[in-house]
C-alpha cells in the first residue's frame, strides 16, 4: 500500500536559478520506495537540474533536500566518469574473477541485455577493451551497465535510452520494471515511459506538475487539465487532443493500469478526426510523385568487405510511410545512403555502395535526407535567416501556406529565439533547425535517420503533427518505438542476414524474431562444436536441406510483399474512386465488390506470409 511505503528523498521548497532564469521555483517533491517516476519537459526547462539537485549532485539555492539514512543512489548523467585508461572489465566487474561474476544472475542479465553477450561481442577485445578510444555511445552503455550491476535503493537516469537499439530499450524497460529500486528517469522515449513509469513529473517554467501513471495517462490528464485551466493555450491543447485521439484509437491497453478518467477523455476527443487522412494523402502523393519513387531490382549493398543486403527487390511507392528497424550494423543507414546517392544523379549512376542490381528513381522525386550528423551552418547566421535561406514560405497543400517564421514557431523557436545566432544553439535546437530547413525545401520524399535524437517531447509532437499532413513518401530509421508507430504505416526489418523483410505486426514481431534468432544461435553453438570435434556425418549434412528451404521461402516472401504493396495501392485507388462516384450507386456497388475481392486476396497473402515467416524463424 502506497501509504506504508518508506520515503527515500524529500525536496522542500527548492529554488535553483541559472543566470536570470529560475529553473526550479519553490519545488516540493518526494520519492518513495518502489516509485518509478518519468520526468518530461521542454529542453532547457530544468529536467537535468531537477534530478541533479534530487541526487545531491548540485546544491539548491534555497530550500532543502533530505535523503533517508544510508540511501544508496546510482546516477547516470549525460557525461560519464569512467577512467579512460581502464578496461571495461575493471570498470564493470572490478577485481572479480570470471567464475565469480559469471555466477551472478544480475551481472549476466545486464551484460547480455546491454551488449548482446557475456563476452561483449561488439567490442574489439571484449571485456578487456580499453575504454579511452571507445565512442560516446559505447562509453555510455558501459556506465549504465556499471550502475545496474550494483545494488541501489534509488536509480537516477538521464536519457538512458540514447545509443540503445530497439532490443536494448525493450530489455532495459523490463529490467527496470522488475527491479525493486526506486527510479527517477529523464527521457524523451514515450514508449519506454509507458512501460516503466508509475508516476510522471512534468517540468514547466520552474514548476513541476505531478501525474499518476505512465505517458499515456499523463497525456490524458494533462489534456484535461489544460482544457479546464488554460483556454489561452489552445494551440498546444489541439496538438494534445490529436495525440490523445491517436492513443485512444491505437494499440489497446498501452498502460496496464489506466488511471485517467475515460469519460472525460472520450468527451475531449469527440469529433477529433484520425491523425492522418490516408486516402487524401495518397491521392496528393500520387499527383506529386507519379507511379514511381524508388524501384530496386536484384540490388546488393556492400560497405567495404561487409555484405549488407543481397539481391534485394523492393519498391518504395508514392505515399508509402515505412519504418526501417534492425540490429546495429545491419545496413539501415547504408540502404538510405545508397538510395540518396542514386537519387542525387537522377538514377543515372548507382551509389558506390551498390555492387550489383538496378535502382529506378522516379523523375519527379525531390528527396530530403536527415542524417544522424547535424549539418554545419554558418554560426553567425540567425535562426530565421538560416531557414529563409532555403525558402521564405512553404506550401501545405489545399491552398494552405506557412511562412518561415510561423514554421519556426511551430518548432519551438519563439519570435525572440528566431534572432539567436546558430552558434549559440544547443544540440537539440540545431537538430530542430536541421529538420526545419529540410521541410522548408518542400521535398516529396523524406528519409529520416534517427530524427528523434536530442528532441524533447513537445517538439516531437509538433514534428508528428506536421508529418500527419505531409503528402509524400517517408522512410524512418528510429529506435523510438512511439515515433515509429505514430508516423509510419509499415515496418521493414534488417535482421543481419542480408535480407529486408516486411513485418505485418511491426516492432512486436521484430522483437519476437530477434529472440528466436538468439535462441537458435545459442542452441546451434554446441552442435557446431560437436561437428568441429568430429561429430557424425548425419549432423554435418543436416543444414543443407533447411538452408535450401529457407532460400525458397524467402524468395516467396519477397514476392508476396510485392503483391501486398500492389493490393494496398489498389485498395487506396478503389476508395478514391468510390468517393468520386458517391452518387452513382451502381458504380459504387461494382467498386465495393472489387474492394471485397482485393481485401480477401490481401488477407490470404498475409496468412501465407505469416506461415512462411514462422517456417523461416523455426
Amino acid at each position: 500500500m502506497a501509504g506504508n511505503r518508506v520515503n527515500l528523498v524529500n525536496m522542500e521548497t527548492v529554488d535553483k536559478v541559472h543566470g536570470t532564469r529560475a529553473l526550479l521555483d519553490t519545488v516540493s517533491l518526494g520519492v518513495n520506495e518502489a516509485d518509478k517516476i518519468g520526468v518530461v519537459g521542454r529542453n532547457g526547462d530544468g529536467k537535468t537540474t531537477l534530478i541533479k539537485v534530487l541526487a545531491r549532485e548540485e546544491e539548491p539555492d534555497a530550500g532543502r533536500v533530505t535523503h533517508a539514512g544510508g540511501l544508496r543512489v546510482g546516477v547516470l548523467t549525460q557525461h560519464d566518469s569512467l577512467d579512460p585508461q581502464a578496461t571495461v572489465r575493471h570498470e564493470v566487474v572490478g577485481d572479480l574473477a570470471d567464475h565469480e561474476w559469471a555466477g551472478v544472475p544480475q551481472i549476466r542479465d545486464v551484460l547480455t541485455g546491454l551488449f548482446g553477450g557475456l563476452d561483449l561481442p561488439g567490442f574489439p577485445q571484449g571485456l578487456d577493451t580499453v575504454i579511452g578510444p571507445l565512442s560516446g555511445g559505447e562509453r555510455r552503455r558501459i556506465a549504465l551497465a556499471k550502475l545496474l550491476i550494483a545494488e541501489q535503493d534509488l536509480i537516477v537516469l538521464d536519457e538512458p535510452t540514447n545509443h540503445l537499439d530497439v532490443e536494448g530499450i525493450s530489455w532495459l524497460a523490463g529490467h527496470l520494471r522488475a527491479r525493486r529500486s526506486a527510479l527517477v528517469c529523464v527521457t524523451h522515449d514515450r514508449w519506454f515511459l509507458d512501460q516503466v513509469a508509475t508516476r510522471m513529473w512534468d517540468v514547466q517554467r520552474g514548476a513541476v506538475h505531478e501525474y499518476e501513471g505512465g505517458y499515456s495517462d499523463y497525456v490524458f490528464a494533462r489534456a484535461e487539465r489544460e482544457r479546464i485551466a488554460a483556454q489561452e493555450e489552445s494551440k498546444r491543447q489541439n496538438l494534445m487532443r490529436k495525440e490523445l485521439a491517436w492513443l485512444r484509437r491505437g494499440a489497446p491497453a498501452r498502460t496496464s493500469k489506466p488511471r485517467f478518467r475515460i469519460e472525460a477523455a472520450n468527451a475531449l476527443i469527440e469529433g477529433e478526426p484520425p491523425p492522418r487522412d490516408s486516402q487524401e494523402l495518397m491521392r496528393f502523393a500520387n499527383s506529386r510523385l507519379g507511379k514511381t519513387v524508388f524501384d530496386l531490382e536484384g540490388v546488393t549493398v556492400q560497405a567495404g568487405p561487409k555484405l549488407l543486403l543481397k539481391q534485394l527487390t523492393w519498391q518504395l511507392g508514392p505515399g508509402d510511410r515505412i519504418a526501417l528497424v534492425g540490429v546495429n550494423g545491419a545496413g539501415k543507414t547504408s540502404l538510405l545512403r545508397a538510395l540518396a546517392d542514386t537519387a542525387a544523379t537522377g538514377g543515372e549512376q548507382l551509389s558506390p555502395l551498390v555492387t550489383e542490381g538496378r535502382i529506378k528513381v522516379g523523375r519527379t522525386v525531390k528527396l530530403a535526407y536527415l542524417s544522424q550528423e547535424v549539418a554545419e551552418l554558418d554560426p553567425a547566421l540567425r535562426v530565421l535567416e538560416a531557414v529563409e535561406a532555403v525558402r521564405s514560405r512553404i506550401d501545405l497543400g489545399k491552398g494552405r501556406e506557412m511562412t518561415a517564421s510561423q514554421l519556426c514557431e511551430r518548432f519551438g523557436f519563439a519570435k525572440e529565439k528566431q534572432w539567436t545566432p546558430v552558434g549559440d544553439l544547443s544540440g537539440g535546437e540545431r537538430r530542430r533547425l536541421q529538420i526545419l530547413r529540410l521541410l522548408m525545401d518542400e521535398p516529396n520524399v523524406l528519409f529520416l535517420d534517427e530524427p528523434t535524437n536530442d528532441l524533447d517531447i513537445e517538439t516531437l509532437t509538433q514534428l508528428e503533427d506536421l508529418l500527419d499532413g505531409w503528402p509524400g513518401s517517408l522512410v524512418v530509421i528510429s529506435h523510438d518505438r512511439y515515433f515509429v508507430e505514430r508516423t509510419t504505416d509499415r515496418v521493414y526489418a534488417l535482421l543481419g542476414d542480408a535480407t529486408l523483410r516486411m513485418l505485418p505486426r511491426g516492432i512486436d514481431e521484430y522483437l519476437e524474431r530477434r529472440a528466436r534468432m538468439e535462441t537458435a544461435a545459442a542452441a546451434s553453438a554446441p552442435a557446431a562444436a560437436d561437428r568441429a570435434g568430429g561429430g557424425s556425418d548425419r549432423s554435418a549434412k543436416e543444414p543443407a536441406k533447411p538452408a535450401a528451404l529457407s532460400r525458397a521461402a524467402h524468395k516467396e516472401m519477397q514476392r508476396i510483399e510485392r503483391q501486398l504493396e500492389k493490393a494496398e495501392q489498389r485498395e487506396a485507388a478503389l476508395h478514391a474512386e468510390m468517393a468520386e462516384h458517391a452518387t452513382d450507386f451502381e458504380r459504387v456497388a461494382e467498386l465495393d465488390g472489387e474492394l471485397r475481392e482485393v481485401r480477401e486476396k490481401r488477407e490470404e497473402l498475409e496468412m501465407r506470409w505469416l506461415e512462411l515467416a514462422d517456417t523461416e524463424g523455426a
